[in-house]
């Protein structure tokens, strides 16, 4: 399976159900180059809009971050796989042998390891007992996917330039908390505009409520995609 990051963009169909989704792909005019299926709508939809997705040609980053321990995260990978998706997330804080059962099932899909949740910052990981600041945490977490095996990280665009310093130079670093300029920041802590974070070095960018919600989503992601060219 040849990899492509396309225009960098993929769009979050953060959505409850498979007919909301369906609708949201369609006005979407196969305008990003991915689109991402998260919790919600995996747990509503199942394995199946996935299989349909990538079997229509769409490429699906799964956004399951997966944290348990490495025999379960191994089989649940292999079983990721089959359905076709072209990225999977895992948790970094899940361990190197968790990381490596992941990877080592994988196929020719890539696994992502998550560092830190875009929702977090330095206060919220002294709530978890996690050793901050932020951009250290993430950066060990880089370094050690890297040497697990993983294809790349999930982290924000704050701490890309850090990240591209210390893994090698073909490792993916994918963004959410990417909000274009004048749009609501919401639950995220640490975010930046599409342009800021392709210039910082990220390869792809997650958006997803500026998306869904905009009066012309595919307009809206026309507008992303020329920030990031």
């Amino acid at each position: 399976m040849a990899f492509s990051v396309g225009n960098r963009l993929i769009a979050a169909l953060d959505t409850p159900t498979r007919t909301e989704a369906d609708a949201l792909v369609g006005k979407l005019a196969a305008v990003p180059s991915w689109v991402k299926i998260g919790l919600e709508l995996f747990c509503s939809e199942g394995p199946s809009i996935v299989r349909d997705y990538t079997a229509r040609g769409l490429s699906v980053m799964l956004d399951l971050k997966l944290h348990d321990i490495p025999e379960t995260v191994a089989r649940a990978t292999a079983r990721v796989a089959a359905l076709g998706a072209g990225l999977l997330t895992v948790h970094a804080s899940g361990g190197r042998a968790m990381l490596e059962a992941a990877v080592k099932n994988a196929g020719e899909m890539r696994v992502l390891a998550v560092t830190v949740l875009t929702s977090l910052d330095d206060a919220d990981l002294a709530d978890i007992g996690a050793n901050g600041p932020v951009g250290e945490l993430v950066k060990r977490r880089a370094e050690l996917a890297a040497r697990a095996g993983c294809h790349g990280i999930v982290a924000s665009p704050h701490e890309v330039t850090a990240v591209r310093a210390v893994v090698p130079a073909d490792f993916l670093i994918v963004t959410p908390g990417v909000r274009p300029a004048g749009a609501a920041v919401g639950d995220q802590k640490r975010v930046m505009t599409p342009k800021q974070a392709r210039d910082a070095g990220a390869d792809l960018v997650v958006v997803g409520r500026p998306l869904r919600d905009a009066p012309d989503p595919a307009a809206a992601a026309r507008a992303v995609v020329a920030e990031l060219s």
